[in-house]
C-alpha cells in the first residue's frame, strides 16, 4: 500500500496514525506540508526512523523545495522523488491511502 501524508506532524497526528497502519513492504510519501515529517532531529523523526526497515519513505521534491527543505535536513534514507516518481509509486502499489 502507498500511504500519502500531506499534513505537518507538528500540527496534526496524521503521521502517527499512518505509521500505526503501515505494514512490511508499504511505502509512505510525504507531500505538501507532510514533507516536514521527513525532517531529522524532530519528535516525529524517531517514529519514521523506527519504521524504515520495513517501510519505504519518499518525499515529493518540489513540495520540499517550496518549503525551503533540503536533503541534508532530511532523515537519512528518505528518497526524494519528482512528479514522475510519484506516478511510478502509485502504479507500483495496488492500493493507496491519503492521510488527510
Amino acid at each position: 500500500m502507498l500511504h500519502m501524508v500531506n499534513k505537518s506532524p507538528f500540527e496534526t497526528t496524521t503521521l502517527q496514525s499512518c505509521l500505526r497502519h503501515t505494514r512490511k513492504g508499504d511505502a509512505v510519501l510525504f507531500i505538501e506540508d507532510g514533507v516536514f515529517g521527513a525532517l531529522k532531529g524532530t519528535d516525529a523523526s524517531g517514529d519514521v526512523w523506527g519504521r524504515r526497515v520495513e517501510v519505504s519513505f519518499y518525499v515529493l521534491g518540489p513540495d520540499a523545495e517550496a518549503r525551503g527543505l533540503t536533503k541534508d535536513r532530511m532523515i537519512d534514507g528518505i528518497n526524494i522523488i519528482d512528479y514522475e516518481g510519484f506516478v511510478d509509486l502509485v502504479a507500483e502499489h495496488n492500493t493507496s491511502q491519503a492521510w488527510l
